[in-house]
């Protein structure tokens, strides 16, 4: 569908012109234009209601004049408003009036009131209310609910003078998680917070904090990326405009087919609109998505409508991993991965692996039990899976993950162990997730410096490295890769989801794409500490304590015979071509980068030579990385953590110490 045009229309507001976009409400550009008009039920994060009639102004179209709601009447052609015209002024003190009559001790109502020169109402409500915080039927902690954290907890009830504010059957159903959204958009104070099981120091504290990452999330998250609409699959699309969605065990980054699977289908065709989650019902990401009633085609529940939790980025770059781009295998390899505990990344890069290794040669139908299994094959990925989980045939072999599988199909099939390294996709024994890397260096560092193997969790800097050049030098991309797994690990020490950090960015003050130098973050995060605990801190604080546990947590690899830097190679494929194929698929890129950055004619080389040169270079720029990235966390050129850096974290335990020295620390 194509979006409209937007045309700008300039209009006039008490003697003031201002151009906007169509369809601007005129409240939005009286404030634009620096006028004001009251508002009583007006807020930026809900739709407008008209509930107040406060904001009335006066409009004259060329055509007729007449009054209106300001907050909800758009700008569609040039217009000339009146703010304080006699028939705005009457009917504002008659509304104002009828108020007091009601609410005569809300000091918003007297404060609005008293600008309209009204000291008492002529009226007698029979409901009349002497609370100061009285609700004044506003609707904004119903809209706030509804519209913003997607539920329905809090609504009217009632109609006339005996319209209120209830809770379901006047009591706070087991589905409300006390978010505390409609307490802070209340404008009376009607709404208090009062208990917290949680007990912690300040909650006034940690909700101002937590309303300020829903504000964000309600105003920018649409125009940025949709998490609240199609959740982690909006970066499908993207993935694959960079170049970046692995497609056929990560050989190439995008495919024609892409538009199959992209989140518009999932969206339109698949996501159930409204339906809860299987994550947090207070959080206004609402990222994860459900799909209610699908009819699985294969395997124990075969002929079932079920409900799917999903499908995320992850699980669907990981069929365009497996050369697959039909939305129903997504969805049908979701739900069986959810039912049997695995994992989508790791079934569908091992799925890859194999898929590479059948059209390599290494394997064959007799080696797989009778599966046929080339790229693209959905109902072999399918009954592979079913064979996983049921410890039968190849699955028995596939299920071990792609570290085993190497080792195997070396022992059994005779396969080139060089050629296994550079294709499967793991490090630390863990399956990469889907993100192409060979152009950012500091992703490649991401996955292979990871402490628990090739997880894009602990640092995920594909663009801030490749499309923003944020981070050119070896330093930059040290510092960042300290920097994300510190925070990173330090929501997992807070039980914290790390979305809300680094999806949603308030444009006033992210000058960059770095999530951890947003001021707003790293001050809500630092009073969310300091909102449970009492003790203040700072951006570095809360950094110092994830470098304690990062480091021992590096230590204790060590203990159990990893963590030294042979431990962060990673297979070639994710620094660069493996194959021919691969190069052929973008020579122009790559002879470029010949050129330009290793200082070789490419036209006299065989594609052999060029390949073997690439490698050469990217390896060598990775060993660089690793230096850089060692020196910036003050650990051995091995990778170890050092004496002096375990003092200064006050980790040295003896134990500990003795075990660093040994490998050199």
């Amino acid at each position: 569908m194509m979006n409209r045009e937007v045309n700008d229309i300039t209009i006039e507001i008490d003697g003031k012109r201002v151009t906007v976009p169509e369809d601007t409400a005129i409240l939005d550009a009286a404030r634009r234009a620096g006028v004001y008009v009251p508002s009583l039920c007006s807020s930026d994060l809900v739709e407008p209601y008209g509930a107040c009639r406060l904001c009335l102004v006066e409009v004259d179209d060329g055509s007729r004049t007449r009054l209106v709601t300001s907050c909800n009447f758009p700008v569609r052609k040039p217009l000339k408003v009146s703010t304080s015209s006699d028939r705005v002024k009457r009917n504002r003190k008659t509304v104002l009036e009828m108020m007091l009559a009601r609410w005569p001790e809300v000091p918003l109502v007297k404060d609005l009131a008293g600008a309209e020169g009204l000291t008492g109402a002529r009226y007698v409500h029979p409901n009349v209310d002497l609370n100061p915080n009285a609700c004044v039927l506003c609707g904004l902690c119903v809209r706030i609910c509804e519209q913003g954290i997607w539920e329905k907890i809090v609504n009217f009830s009632g109609r006339g003078v005996d319209r209120s504010i209830r809770m379901p059957y006047d009591s706070l159903q087991p589905h409300c998680v006390g978010c505390g959204a409609c307490a802070e958009i209340c404008p009376t104070g009607a709404i208090e917070m009062v208990d917290d099981p949680n007990r912690p120091y300040d909650a006034e504290m940690i909700r101002k904090a937590g309303m300020r990452i829903t504000r964000e999330m309600i105003k920018y998250d649409e125009q940025q990326c949709d998490m609240r609409g199609v959740g982690t699959a909006h970066l499908v699309e993207v993935m694959d405009a960079y170049d970046l969605l692995p497609v056929e065990n990560y050989r190439f980054g995008r495919h024609e087919d892409t538009l199959k699977i992209e989140s518009r289908v999932f969206r339109e065709k698949y996501f159930s609109p409204g339906k809860p989650d299987g994550c947090w019902l207070g959080c206004t990401m609402s990222c994860a998505k459900a799909i209610e009633g699908y009819e699985l085609k294969t395997g124990p529940y075969k002929g079932r409508k079920v409900l799917v939790d999903g499908p995320e980025y992850e699980t669907v770059a990981g069929a365009s991993n497996m050369g697959i781009f039909d939305p129903d295998f997504v969805v049908e390899y979701n739900f069986y991965c959810d039912t049997y505990g695995l994992d989508t990344i790791s079934f569908s890069t091992l799925t890859a692996f194999v898929m590479e290794c059948y059209k390599a040669g290494i394997l064959d139908e007799e080696k797989t039990e009778g599966l046929k299994i080339p790229f693209g094959a959905s109902d072999a990925a399918m009954e592979l899976l079913h064979l996983i989980a049921q410890g039968r045939g190849f699955g028995r072999v596939a299920g071990k993950g792609i570290r085993y599988m190497k080792k195997y199909f070396v022992e059994h099939f005779g396969a080139d162990p060089d050629f296994l390294q550079d294709i499967g996709m793991e490090a630390k024994g863990m399956e990469y997730s889907e993100y192409v890397t060979k152009e950012s260096l500091a992703q490649q560092g991401g996955y292979g410096i990871a402490l628990k193997g090739a997880q894009h969790d602990e640092a995920w800097l594909i663009f801030m490295d490749m499309v923003n050049k944020q981070i050119p030098t070896f330093e930059d991309k040290a510092e960042a890769l300290h920097y994300f797994p510190m925070w990173r690990t330090w929501f997992g020490l807070c039980g914290l989801c790390k979305l809300p950090w680094n999806d949603i960015e308030p444009p006033d003050n992210a000058e960059t794409d770095e999530p951890a130098k947003v001021p707003e973050h790293v001050k809500g995060y630092c009073e969310f500490f300091e909102g449970m605990t009492g003790e203040p801190q700072t951006m570095d604080s809360l950094v110092r304590m994830s470098e304690k546990v990062y480091n021992f947590q590096r230590v204790f690899n060590l203990r159990m015979g990893f963590g030294t830097r042979k431990h962060d190679v990673i297979p070639y494929r994710s620094m660069g071509p493996v194959t021919v194929e691969e190069y052929e698929s973008r020579k122009e890129r790559y002879d470029s980068q010949l050129e330009e950055q290793v200082g070789l004619d490419p036209r006299n080389m065989s594609t052999g030579e060029k390949l073997a040169a690439l490698r050469k270079f990217r390896e060598g720029q990775y060993e660089k990385l690793l230096d850089a990235v060692y020196k910036r966390r003050g650990w051995t050129d091995n990778g170890v953590p050092t004496v002096e850096k375990l003092s200064d974290l006050g980790v040295d335990f003896p134990e500990v110490m003795e075990l660093v020295r040994k490998h050199g620390g």
